[in-house]
């Protein structure tokens, strides 16, 4: 049985604040848990009694909480309370700057909406994107929102919080892409298989701060050229076609 204080230091890791001050985030749903459980260190599994008749393993590897159906719709942030949620230490990585010069990264200028952080990290898992370095502005990557979203891939992409100015600045300025509406035709432009790709904030792209540190500015174009359209893409789908095109190149 729960107690109040579990229910709501639970409750609590809904909250910015309340995942800072306990150091813990929470995941819900039998994939996501499935998916990350290798990946961070659990501090509590919570399960109802159908969950862990068929998950017997999970009783071998860690201690495994039964609570009621009523007990888990208390903790839960989904509309509807799945049967697993686990409580995860949040990891600390430290940002290797020599290392991701080597690799393709994402940097995310202030991207506000849950949802879409969380796709961004899904899609750098399925082009093999192992790095996205964020602006302290950025949404909180342990947002349950944001977990969800993510289908568990946050436990396969290493997300960072710094200042992407002093980052940026570390890099090579030909090597840093940024996506603009005045940039150069992507599908006509070289395209590095290694350097850092900035995406900007939904409504304002990217900063002006960042402009000087960024040596190619990339142009998604619509089809067919000139017709009246959408004015810009939202910063997910512009994130996975510009991934899509980096790692496209790589295999010609």
């Amino acid at each position: 049985m729960l107690s109040k204080n579990q229910i709501k230091r639970i409750q609590s890791l809904a909250r910015k604040k309340g995942r800072r001050d306990e150091g813990c985030f929470i995941a819900e749903g039998n994939k996501l848990v499935e998916d990350t459980r290798a990946a961070f260190e659990c501090d509590t599994l919570l399960a109802t009694h159908a969950w862990i008749a068929a998950h017997p393993h999970f009783l071998s590897e860690q201690l495994v909480q039964e609570v009621t159906e009523l007990e888990m719709a208390k903790v839960s942030q989904l509309t509807t309370p799945t049967e697993v949620l686990a409580v995860y230490r949040i990891p600390r990585y430290r940002l290797d700057i020599e290392m991701l010069k080597r690799e393709l990264v994402l940097a995310l200028d202030t991207v506000q909406d849950p949802g879409n952080l969380g796709t961004i990290v899904r899609l750098a898992d399925w082009f093999g994107i192992r790095h996205i370095v964020c602006s302290p502005e950025t949404a909180d990557l342990y947002n349950p929102k944001v977990v969800q979203a993510t289908m568990g891939a946050l436990a396969r992409v290493k997300v960072y919080y710094t200042s992407l100015a002093e980052f940026l600045a570390t890099m090579n300025r030909s090597a840093v892409y940024g996506t603009f509406l005045d940039g150069n035709d992507i599908y006509r432009t070289p395209l590095s298989g290694t350097g850092v790709i900035v995406m900007g904030n939904e409504g304002n792209g990217i900063s002006l701060e960042l402009e000087p540190y960024i040596g190619n500015r990339l142009y998604i174009p619509n089809y067919p050229v000139g017709q009246p359209t959408s004015e810009s893409l939202n910063v997910a789908v512009a994130a996975a076609i510009t991934c899509a095109e980096f790692r496209r190149r790589q295999t010609e």
